[in-house]
C-alpha cells in the first residue's frame, strides 16, 4: 500500500533530476568529460574481465575478485550515467517514477556490494602477503566463490530492505529531485512526513556496509604493514606496499565518498554539495579501478599482450 501511495503521489509522471542545472554553462562541458570517463571505464573494466579469463596466469584470487569488481563498476555506471548524460544534454530532465525504481534498487544493490566486495579483497591480500606458504589453500576456489556470492547477497539483501522503505514514503507531489540520480538519501529528503525512522535505519545500515568493512580493511592492512616491515629486502618491501597502495587508493576514494553522502542526516545542509562529492563514487572510481589495479600491473600487461597476440593469430589463420 506505501508503494501504492506513493505512486500516486507522484501522478506516474516521474521526477525532475535537477542535477546541475543551477550551472547551465558548464553542462556542455561535463557532458564531454563524463562521456569520456564513462567510455574509458567500459574499455579498462572490460579488458579486465577479458584478460583475466582468457589468459590461465590470471587464474588467481586476485584477479577472480577483480573481475568482479570490473563487472561491477560496469553495471554500477551504467545504472546512472546514462541517465545522468542525457540530462546534461536536454534541457528536459525529467525520469519516469519506473526508471527511478529501477535506478534506485540497481545502483543501492551494486554500491553496497562494492563495499563487502572491497573488504573480501582487502583480506585476499592479506592472507597473500601474510599467511604466503598457506594462500592457495586457505584461498581455495569454493572459498573465492563463496565470499563473491556473500557479497553479492548482501547487497542485494539491503537493496530490499531500504530501496522499499524509502518508496513508502509519501512525496505529497514533491517531484523535484536535487541530484542527478534517485538515490536513498535524496528521496528521503523529499519525503513529506516524518523521516526520523527511514534516516535511523539508513544510519544503521551505513554502519554496517561502510565502518564495518573499513575497520575490518584496517585492521587488515595493520598486519600486512607489520608483516611488511619485517622483509629485509627493500624490493620484497617495494612490491608488496605497491600492491596495497593500490587497494588503499581505492579505498580512500570510495569510502571516503560514499561516507560523507550516508553518515551524515538526510535533511543536512551539506547534502547540497552531494551531487559534486557523488561523482567520484559514481563516475570517477570505477574508471580508475582498472588503470590502479592492473592496467599499470606488468602481470597484468604481460596477459594482455599474450591475449592480443593470440587474437591476432586467429584472426590471420
Amino acid at each position: 500500500m506505501g508503494i501504492m501511495r506513493s505512486i500516486n503521489d507522484s501522478n506516474l509522471a516521474g521526477f525532475i533530476l535537477l542535477g546541475f542545472s543551477e550551472y547551465p554553462q558548464s553542462r556542455k562541458i561535463l557532458f564531454v568529460i563524463i562521456l569520456i570517463l564513462y567510455l574509458l571505464t567500459i574499455f579498462g573494466n572490460t579488458t579486465i574481465i577479458l584478460v583475466s579469463r582468457l589468459e590461465p596466469k590470471l587464474h588467481t584470487p586476485m584477479y577472480f575478485f577483480l573481475s568482479h569488481l570490473s563487472f561491477l563498476d560496469l553495471c554500477f555506471t551504467s545504472s546512472v550515467i546514462p541517465q545522468l548524460l542525457i540530462n546534461l544534454w536536454y534541457p528536459q530532465k525529467i525520469i519516469t517514477y519506473g526508471g527511478c525504481v529501477v535506478q534506485l534498487y540497481v545502483s543501492h544493490a551494486l554500491g553496497s556490494t562494492e563495499c563487502v566486495l572491497l573488504a573480501v579483497m582487502s583480506y585476499d591480500r592479506y592472507v597473500a602477503i601474510c599467511r604466503p606458504l598457506h594462500y592457495t589453500i586457505m584461498m581455495h576456489p569454493n572459498l573465492c566463490m563463496m565470499l563473491a556470492s556473500m557479497a553479492w547477497l548482501s547487497g542485494l539483501t539491503t537493496t530490499l530492505v531500504q530501496s522499499t522503505l524509502t518508496l513508502q514514503l509519501p512525496f505529497c507531489g514533491h517531484h523535484q529531485v536535487d541530484h542527478y540520480i534517485c538515490e536513498v538519501p535524496v528521496l528521503i529528503k523529499l519525503a513529506c512526513v516524518d523521516t526520523t525512522f527511514n534516516e535511523a535505519e539508513l544510519f544503521v545500515a551505513s554502519i554496517l556496509f561502510l565502518i564495518v568493512p573499513v575497520s575490518f580493511i584496517l585492521v587488515s592492512y595493520g598486519y600486512i604493514v607489520q608483516t611488511v616491515l619485517r622483509i629485509k629486502s627493500a624490493s620484497g618491501r617495494q612490491k608488496a606496499f605497491g600492491t596495497c597502495s593500490s587497494h588503499i587508493m581505492v579505498v580512500f576514494i570510495f569510502y571516503g565518498t560514499i561516507i560523507f553522502i550516508y553518515l551524515q542526516p538526510a535533511k543536512s545542509r551539506f547534502k547540497d554539495q552531494g551531487k559534486f562529492v557523488s561523482l567520484f563514487y559514481t563516475v570517477v572510481t570505477p574508471m580508475l579501478n582498472p588503470l590502479i589495479y592492473t592496467l599499470r600491473n606488468k602481470e597484468v600487461k604481460g596477459a594482455l599482450k599474450t591475449v592480443l597476440r593470440k587474437i591476432l593469430k586467429m584472426s590471420f589463420l
